[in-house]
């Protein structure tokens, strides 16, 4: 080192020099730092706490609803199949609830495709904390995905009431299993997926008329064609074991559903409120109304008929719920009670054996909500998803006529891959249990145990 440069270091001057790069490396570490504090800031800011506890809660109620409707089911069913009823619900809230993780939910909401999802998010691969914008743009990715779980978990639960007392264990966990992937889905993705065919003709689905309520209702009929009858079904009365059981199941679906309605407005909002409202509305004059047709029909109005109101009245009004006022649901609710008590009474006379009345409730509730929304919707409830007022609200048929395409569409997709599906699983393994068994009880043959031990009494 010459003697002029350490000249230079000794001075003022030579110390600046020196300290200047020391400077510039922590100023510009300490910009990093921040900018990255920003970005964490933005993230969690965009994430609304009420919004996210509320979707958090109706996660939980959705989920109440598949015990509910295992007490609603098995209620109705002869003591001997009391648990293998309600094991056909309770199995869905395993089996489902990790198919939809591992790949469910990629299938249904991931990619941009008209007919499915990909596999983009498969195992939750980039589903994090983070909101995703186009589902919901105020919780973490995972709240949304955890909440559409329980709507898969509850639709092929669903399906069981239509197989009750008959189909091998083994059949229906492989049917249940097949199904929904290749049925609910894409359905899901029809209606609710970025790109989604029947999301981009304009068809409306708040919370699940033709996702869950119209392709289940159609597969529980085609499950009643391909199993066929009860033993002495007719020539016997099979009554329904505990009434009280399936009021209190109806109930806690009643209870459910404000999850599963009012949730679906994906943050608490007025919306939600909305959809509250009319939810509790429409399932309350549905209850009144099969009560009002039961005492017309029979003389009598039955505790099981006011069940059976009350979940059709929220089956109906499942599709409509963010998109109708009070007055429209209270219309809905009146209006699907004797439509259903029909539906029900007409298959004795197909000689159908859906045992538990899933086509008539839920194949046409759902399809009568679908196609009341295409009548009664109206964007003063719901501006940002209404593109068309309905029919009764001065939009014409702009709406009805995709509403009835999309239940049109379920409808034969469902039916049409229900049937495949069960033909395959009957050539490989059966599904209906013995002559033997079904005498027995499906609770001894086909899990070991029994519902009650009813010796002391």
């Amino acid at each position: 080192m010459t003697s002029s440069i350490r000249k230079r270091l000794s001075t003022g001057a030579g110390k600046r020099l020196v300290a200047r790069p020391v400077a510039v490396a922590i100023l510009s570490t300490l910009l990093l730092l921040l900018h990255r504090a920003l970005e964490a800031q933005q993230v969690s800011g965009s994430i609304d706490t009420g919004d996210t506890a509320w979707m958090l809660v109706s996660s939980a109620l959705v989920l109440f609803m598949t015990p509910g409707l295992a007490l609603f089911y098995a209620g109705m069913v002869r003591s001997k199949n009391v648990l293998s009823t309600t094991m056909h619900s309770f199995s869905m809230m395993a089996m489902v609830g990790l198919t939809w993780v591992l790949w469910g939910y990629s299938l249904s909401f991931s990619g941009h495709g008209s007919l499915i999802g990909d596999l983009g998010w498969l195992g939750l691969r980039g589903v994090g904390a983070a909101p995703n914008p186009d589902y919901a743009p105020t919780i973490p990715h995972t709240t949304y995905m955890i909440y559409q779980a329980m709507f898969a978990i509850i639709t092929p639960a669903l399906i069981s009431g239509a197989l009750a007392e008959r189909m091998k264990f083994g059949a229906y966990m492989a049917f249940t299993f097949l199904w929904s992937i290749l049925v609910y889905c894409p359905v899901a993705h029809w209606v609710w997926g970025t790109g989604g065919w029947l999301r981009t003709l304009g068809a409306l689905d708040f919370a699940g008329g033709t996702v869950v309520h119209i392709s289940s209702g159609v597969a529980a009929l085609a499950c009643a064609l391909m199993l066929g009858r009860r033993q002495h079904l007719g020539s016997e009365e099979l009554a329904p074991h505990n009434v009280t059981m399936t009021v209190l199941g109806a109930g806690i679906l009643w209870f459910g559903w404000f999850g599963f309605n009012a949730g679906s407005a994906i943050g608490a909002s007025a919306l939600a409120s909305s959809a509250f409202v009319a939810t509790n509305t429409a399932a309350a004059a549905a209850a009144l109304s099969w009560m009002a047709v039961e005492r017309l029909a029979t003389g009598k109005a039955t505790a099981l008929g006011a069940a059976s109101g009350a979940v059709a009245g929220l089956v109906a009004i499942t599709p409509a719920a963010g998109y109708v006022g009070p007055v429209s649901s209270i219309i809905i609710g009146l209006a699907i009670s004797p439509l259903s008590y029909c539906a029900i009474q007409l298959k004795s006379r197909l000689r159908l054996d859906d045992a538990l009345d899933v086509v008539g409730v839920h194949f046409v509730g759902g399809s009568f909500g679908a196609i009341a929304t295409g009548l009664f919707a109206t964007k003063a409830i719901n501006p940002g998803m209404v593109r068309y007022n309905g029919l009764f609200f001065g939009g014409g048929v702009q709406l009805l006529w995709r509403q009835i395409v999309a239940v049109a569409a379920t409808a034969v997709f469902s039916f049409a891959l229900s049937i495949a599906i069960l033909s395959v699983i009957k050539l490989l393994s059966g599904i209906r249990v013995t002559r033997e068994d079904e005498a027995m009880g499906l609770d001894l043959t086909q899990h070991g145990e029994v519902g009650y031990h009813l010796e002391a009494v």
